[in-house]
Parts: C-alpha cells; sequence; structure tokens
C-alpha cells in the first residue's frame, strides 16, 4: 500500500498591531484591527510571544521628541526581530511615517512598507485584506468594552506654532452625523457604555461639513442612543468656543460635566507667539463663563513650559494663575522643538533644565489643589464607573474623570464586589492626591 507523503500544514499569518501615542492612534488602530477582522485575518493587539510569520504593525506617534523617539526605538526592535528570523513583516505607519519616512528608510532599510496616517487602504492591500465599506462603525476596541474612545473629526486647522498636527494629519475633516450615530449604535450594542469624544478640535467640528459648529447637535443624537449613559469630552479649543454645547450638558444627564480645554499658556506674549487666537483676559473670561454656566463642572487643562522667549515674567504670570484658577486636573509638558512648525523659525532658548524645572512647579501647585479638591469629596457619594480589578482594589471613575489621566476611585475588593463594567454608587471614605478611596452604597 502506498503511502501518500504529508503536507505540512502552513499557519496563516497573523498581524500584530502596536498602538504608540494619544488616544486618536488607539482609535486608529482599532479602525485597522476591525478591518483586519472583517477579512478573517487574526489580529492580535500588542501580543507579548512573536511568531515567525507575524506581520507587525507599528502605529507611530510623531507629536514630540520624546514619543518620536519610543516610535524611533520600537521600529528598531522589530526590525531587528525580522533580522533574527523571529516575525515574518514588519510595517510602520501612523503621524511619525507620515512625516520622517524618506528619513527613516534610508535609515532602517529591512521595513517592509511605510504608509502615513491616511492609508488604510493601502496598508490593508499590504497585508493581503481588502478595504470594507460596510463596516464603517465596526472596530476591535483595545480598551475595555465599556467604554471608547470616539473619533469626531480628523486633521485641525488651527495655526498654533508649536504643533505638527496639521503636517501629519491634514486639513480638519468632520465625520457625518449619520455615521456617527451609527458607529455609536454598533458600539452600545456591544456593551459601550461611555463615549469619549476626540479629535484634534471638537470645538471646530462640523464647519467643514455643514458650514457651522454642530458639536452640539452631535451631542445631542449621540445622546439619544440606547445603552449609551457616558458622554465625555475632550480636545476643546478655547477659541470660537460654541458656548451652547453647555446648554446640551445641562439638558442631557448622559453627558459628563467634564471638559478638556489645552489652553497652553496664559502671558498675552506667550498666546500671540504661539498663534492661539486668544488673550489672558479672553481665556480667564471663558473659564469664568463656562463655570458659571455649569458650576459642578470638571475641567481639565494642559500647558506648555519652556516656549522660546518664555521670561520668567511669562511663567509668573501662568504659575499665579494656575494657583488662582484652580483646575480640577491639569498636565503640563516642556516644549518640544518641531521642524517645519511656525515656532520652529524662533530660538529655543529655555534650557532643558529650566523647562523642567517649570513643569515641576507647576505640578506641584497642581498636586496641592487636587488634594485640596478631593478632601472635600470625602463623605460624598458618586456614581462610579468600575474599570477594573487591581491588586486588592476595583478601580473605577467619577463622571469627572477619564480613563488614565485623571483620578481613580479606589474601592476595597475584600469587602466589596462588583462586575469592572459596571456601575456603583460609592461613598468616599477618604481621598489622597489623586485617588479617592469609597465603599459601595446601595
Amino acid at each position: 500500500m502506498k503511502v501518500k507523503p504529508s503536507k505540512s500544514i502552513i499557519t496563516p499569518p497573523r498581524v500584530n498591531v502596536i498602538t504608540l501615542g494619544c488616544s486618536k492612534n488607539t482609535y486608529d488602530s482599532e479602525v485597522l484591527m476591525g478591518q483586519l477582522n472583517g477579512n478573517k485575518m487574526e489580529v492580535v493587539h500588542e501580543a507579548n510571544n512573536v511568531r515567525s510569520n507575524d506581520i507587525v504593525v507599528i502605529n507611530t506617534c510623531g507629536f514630540i521628541d520624546n514619543a518620536k523617539q519610543e516610535s524611533i526605538d520600537t521600529i528598531l526592535q522589530y526590525s531587528e526581530l525580522k533580522d533574527q528570523g523571529k516575525i515574518g513583516k514588519v510595517i510602520v505607519t501612523g503621524c511619525l511615517s507620515e512625516r520622517y519616512t524618506p528619513e527613516l528608510s534610508s535609515e532602517i532599510t529591512n521595513i517592509d512598507a511605510w504608509f502615513g496616517t491616511n492609508d488604510l487602504p493601502n496598508l490593508l492591500s499590504a497585508v493581503g485584506a481588502d478595504y470594507k465599506y460596510e463596516l464603517l462603525g465596526e472596530r476591535m476596541l483595545t480598551t475595555p468594552s465599556h467604554f471608547a474612545y470616539f473619533k469626531i473629526a480628523e486633521g485641525c486647522n488651527r495655526p498654533c506654532s508649536f504643533c505638527a498636527i496639521p503636517l501629519m494629519r491634514g486639513k480638519h475633516l468632520s465625520k457625518p452625523i449619520e455615521d456617527l450615530v451609527k458607529e455609536a449604535k454598533f458600539l452600545a450594542k456591544n456593551g459601550t457604555k461611555e463615549l469619549i469624544l476626540i479629535a484634534q478640535d471638537l470645538t471646530y467640528y462640523g464647519l467643514d461639513l455643514y458650514n457651522e459648529r454642530k458639536l452640539a447637535d452631535l451631542m445631542r443624537h449621540l445622546s439619544d442612543v440606547d445603552g449609551i449613559e457616558w458622554i465625555r469630552l475632550q480636545y476643546a479649543y478655547p477659541s470660537g468656543f460654541p458656548m451652547e454645547i453647555l446648554d446640551v450638558m445641562n439638558e442631557r444627564s448622559n453627558i459628563c460635566k467634564y471638559l478638556d480645554m489645552p489652553l497652553q499658556h496664559i502671558s498675552d506674549p506667550m498666546l500671540q507667539s504661539m498663534r492661539r487666537g486668544t488673550t489672558k483676559q479672553k481665556t480667564i473670561d471663558l473659564v469664568n463663563k463656562i463655570r458659571d454656566k455649569v458650576p459642578n463642572i470638571a475641567m481639565r487643562t494642559t500647558l506648555i513650559c519652556g516656549y522660546p522667549g518664555e521670561t520668567e515674567d511669562d511663567f509668573n504670570q501662568m504659575r499665579d494663575w494656575v494657583e488662582g484658577t484652580r483646575f480640577d486636573r491639569l498636565g503640563c509638558f516642556t516644549y518640544s522643538h518641531e521642524e517645519k512648525t511656525h515656532a520652529h523659525d524662533l530660538v529655543d532658548d529655555v534650557s532643558q533644565e529650566v523647562k523642567e524645572q517649570r513643569v515641576e512647579d507647576v505640578m506641584e501647585i497642581q498636586q496641592a489643589i487636587s488634594y485640596d479638591l478631593n478632601q472635600q469629596k470625602v463623605g460624598n457619594t458618586y456614581k462610579v464607573l468600575i474599570d477594573k480589578l487591581e491588586g486588592d482594589y476595583f478601580v473605577g471613575r467619577t463622571e469627572f474623570d477619564s480613563p488614565e489621566v485623571d483620578n481613580e476611585v479606589l474601592i476595597d475588593a475584600k469587602s466589596n464586589y462588583v462586575t469592572p463594567g459596571s456601575f456603583v454608587n460609592a461613598k468616599i471614605d477618604r481621598a489622597e492626591d489623586f485617588d479617592l478611596y469609597g465603599t459601595i452604597v446601595k
């Protein structure tokens, strides 16, 4: 009897997506993964193990120096694994690739393909997949399923002098309201309870598509989607701020009393050089108007220290303003001198040491503010969304906190049991600088 020779089984390649940078990149990776899944391909996110036929797709960040270096280091790491035969292909996409492909490809020569921020159909083709238009709104979440970053627009039309985003992401392009509602319904159907609205500039939404700002209308439409219990706004630009969105906040119980508005500085010379389209007094008036209209709103901002020409007086104005304004949440960053931006023509004349010291000074002030504001929460009860179980605690957030960047509520797992993704009422028993400790109440 003749025995047929056995055929070796060829395992189809797996696509391992690596995401670097901000929540906008997270969203883009999720859309890519949704397309790959729709093509019946095996796809994983940041798998710890590697396979010899893996296709690794690195979604890079090119925003500031530290982010660029992390992206380059990651590309080099997987480039070396490819040389060692431990993975099959390496493909690079995202902001760094959009901006620096000629320079990077001449130095790192074994990358299989480089793609920019708007090359999804071509990227899919490179891994043997088709772009499926019918998958609008469908993506594979890399966050816990109960919350999702929700990108409502791409690109930016703002002229900020320090920012390279328009170079990497292009002009502002709003997504149609009906498409976003469809996406929200798909997410809600699959267990998402919180939508975190993101864009380079939320408040510009609709101007390109409808010839008027439409963020308030979009918020109402999303608020009507069954199953969505929280809607949160991130990345709202102060110039031309549409005050009507605050009316929607007050009208709708499922829109969080939370606003992330990067203000960057307060000194008039700095705001003018940054090309922010506002002034110190207009910024102060805007913050006061927002707080008057939504008295219990939590406001988050981000600031830049060490911008070219920043004097001691400029910085002291910022420090005193932070101390007096008492933002609920605040992040602070050192200025990064970016090629081809308007500010790159200026002399980067503040030393790195001074930049870092100024950031430390601002964050020390904010730490004390956060501690004081958290102490005022002790004894109060809040609706809390449980994100995860970590060590001895269930970790959750109030409506006043975004994931990763803001305060957390810690609930003792030994005496309380809850399911991640569920809402509970928690009484705050004690508070630290950036953490609240609570007990579940019925």
